[in-house]
This record gives C-alpha cells, structure tokens and sequence, in this order.
C-alpha cells in the first residue's frame, strides 16, 4: 500500500488544463504519465497512486475533456469512439456509458462518458455537436427518445441527470 503524502498541490481546471501549486503544468507527457496513475474513489476524491506514494489533487469539473469524435461503421452497428486530451481512446458503450447532466446556472446539457474507474471526460461542445448530429429518434421502452446508437446499445441525449 503507498503511504499517503496529503494534497500534492495538484489542480485540474474546467478545461482540463493541469496546473502544480497555480502554474500550468506545459509538459503534455508528464501530464499523461499523471492521468495514467489517477484514481477517484467512492467518496469521489481524486488520487495520484503510485506503488511508492498516494496523494490527494482538486479536479474542478471531470479530469479529461474529450477533444475528438470518430464514427466506425454506420446505423445500429456504429461504434462511436472519442479521444481525450490525454489521449485516452473510449467507445461508448455499456462499460463506457454516457451521462448528459444539466449545469444548474445556465440549464444547459453537460455530456461526460465514462473513461474508467469512475474518471469521466466532459465532452467538449464541438465534439457533442457531433454527437447531436448523428442522432435520431428512437422508441425506447414505450416512448420516443433522441439519441445515439453506439456498440449495438441505444444512448439517449434526451436524459438529464444532476450535476455530480
């Protein structure tokens, strides 16, 4: 088990930008090295574990941003696969869902997918654009809802949750 160290003075911004003690963190692969050892756990902290020390780090919003969307095949079949600011590639599917939920200020929709172990990435507005656009009615469990197809499983836009 890594002994704890408290708060490594490490913050990740609305925007995915990583910042050390209030400087940006420029170098993009010791960003990426960080966003590989980063965990959330039950109670919703944010982690930096290695085998050696686990330190606490403040993400403001979701530590990814998704920055790209790729369309695989067409209709039912599609596959629809993102790319986040630190390079993770995700499919949306069942293990990598998607939550649209509603920014209480401007009742706006917040798109996010599941990245792993409870770390999600905020879909950026161009990329959820995108989304939009590929979607399409569907009936769903005995009503009408707008969404996507992805990995054979139906995903609606339609559906706000709260704010986490």
């Amino acid at each position: 088990m890594p002994r704890g160290r408290g708060n490594f003075g490490i913050r990740i911004d609305r925007n995915g930008s990583w910042f050390y003690r209030g400087s940006t963190i420029h170098r993009i692969a010791l960003v990426r090295l960080f966003s590989r050892v980063l965990e959330r756990d039950t109670d919703g902290l944010y982690w930096l574990v290695t085998p050696a020390e686990r330190g606490r780090i403040t993400v403001e919003d979701a530590p990814f941003i998704v920055v790209a969307l790729a369309v695989k095949d067409s209709g039912p079949r599609q596959r629809l696969v993102f790319r986040t600011n630190v390079d993770d590639i995700v499919t949306l599917d069942a293990a990598h869902p998607l939550r649209i939920a509603e920014d209480v200020v401007t009742r706006t929709p917040v798109p996010y997918i599941l990245v792993r172990g409870g770390l999600e990435a905020r879909i950026a507005r161009p990329a959820f654009y995108e989304l939009v656009d590929l979607g399409r009615e569907e009936q769903v469990g005995g009503k009408t809802s707008f969404g996507v197809w992805s990995s054979a499983k139906f995903f609606p836009l339609d559906t706000l949750s709260p704010m986490r």
